[in-house]
């Protein structure tokens, strides 16, 4: 069995760790109601499941490891998320790449030894990026599209010792209680992962989900809903405005969509907004309690506001002007209440009974949502499911 020393050691969990990201979507199954992957094609890493639990794992004995040179692609517009896990000792020793605000980050716990490490430019510009990561004695250097990304140090003062056994693996989360991390973030990413070169190795990866999404030839910013998923929120987190005002704003392009867009309702009622497309009619209707209105204009943004007395609704077309519709609210003066206790929908109709219920789910695009002014990012829901919360086909 080779023996390694401690800080070659730490550049070797480093650097197998990158190993994970190379593998595609092949599966196969192997008695323990798992599916192997296996490959070199593209990866999607924002599947739908546990934030933190890992999309893929695997184990591999130390005495195989044959190189400390890792490179592979990543492809997102996520600003933050998980990108790969390792870890020696059953998790005593551990090590995580992710994203924050766009740039890398490297979480590294090693005996008495904690580091938290952040630089290199942003990646979440929906561009591929080459990322290149390397062992020379006691550093580990990251390199970004061949230039120099992150270069950490690391030295213990306790006795170098032999380091035997497995080592595990972990894509898209971690094996970990998040707890121990020294830098908390959001854990999902949506991003891909393509032409890795990792290690010499050529072993089997599991996943436990059924089905692994894919990963688009082409990408723009957005949000995209595949006819089968939603985002949740508790309305109680967008604050009212001082005028009582509550505006949503969304962009895209309502004819080619086809569903539910937005559905707001309070606890034990029926929904007190809805708003829809119908991609063979070409119409979007809004729905406020009894009342309905109906939209056939061609629009890049709807912009929805409930003021004390009306609910505005505003168009802007592609020619320059914008059309303006108006509710009354006189017959709905619970709204406000229904807002601060109730619950938002993005891509699906809440059902009238359990909240988390929702049916008619949107196909399409939403290429920038709004509420209150500010964007909405739909990692932060508290129930997601099928979404690709940042990116949609091109």
């Amino acid at each position: 069995m080779a023996v390694f020393r401690r800080t070659m050691a730490s550049g070797l969990l480093f650097t197998l760790s990158l190993a994970l990201l190379g593998w595609a979507v092949e599966g196969q199954g192997n008695g323990r109601n798992k599916k192997e992957v296996s490959g070199q094609t593209s990866l999607y890493l924002g599947q739908h499941r546990d934030i933190w639990r890992p999309l893929m794992h695997t184990t591999v004995n130390l005495s195989e490891i044959r190189s400390i040179k890792s490179s592979f692609q990543v492809r997102t517009f996520d600003p933050e998320g998980t990108i790969f896990y390792g870890d020696t000792k059953n998790g005593e020793d551990w090590f995580v790449l992710s994203l924050k605000d766009g740039i890398c980050m490297m979480q590294i716990s090693k005996e008495d030894v904690l580091v938290s490490v952040a630089g290199g430019p942003k990646l979440n510009d929906g561009k591929w990026h080459t990322l290149e990561v390397s062992n020379e004695g006691k550093f580990v250097i990251l390199l970004v599209d061949g230039t120099s990304g992150l270069e950490v140090g690391m030295q213990s003062k306790q006795t170098e010792e032999v380091l035997a056994g497995e080592l595990r693996l972990a894509l898209g989360g971690i094996l970990i209680n998040e707890e121990k991390l020294i830098v908390q973030f959001g854990p999902q990413m949506d991003g891909c992962v393509r032409e890795g070169n990792w290690l010499n190795l050529s072993l089997p990866w599991e996943t436990d989900v059924e089905e692994l999404w894919p990963c688009y030839q082409n990408i723009k910013s957005g949000s995209y809903f595949p006819g089968s998923g939603f985002a949740i929120f508790n309305t109680s987190v967008f604050p009212i405005e001082a005028d009582g005002e509550i505006k949503i704003d969304f962009w895209g392009d309502f004819h080619q969509m086809d569903g539910t867009i937005m559905s707001i309702k309070g606890s034990g009622q029926k929904p007190m907004f809805i708003l829809e497309t119908n991609n063979n009619t070409k119409e979007v209707t809004l729905t406020f309690g009894e009342e309905k209105i109906s939209m056939k204009d061609t629009f890049r943004r709807l912009a929805i506001t409930f003021q004390t007395d009306s609910l505005q609704v505003l168009q802007d077309t592609n020619e320059p002007k914008t059309i303006t519709l108006s509710i009354s609210l006189v017959s709905h003066p619970g709204y406000l209440t229904t807002w601060k206790e109730g619950r938002l929908a993005i891509g699906g109709l809440l059902g009238e009974g359990e909240e988390n219920i929702v049916s008619q789910f949107l196909t399409g695009c939403l290429e920038k949502i709004q509420v209150q002014g500010r964007d909405l990012d739909l990692d932060l829901a508290v129930k997601r499911t099928s979404v690709y919360s940042h990116s949609c086909p091109a």
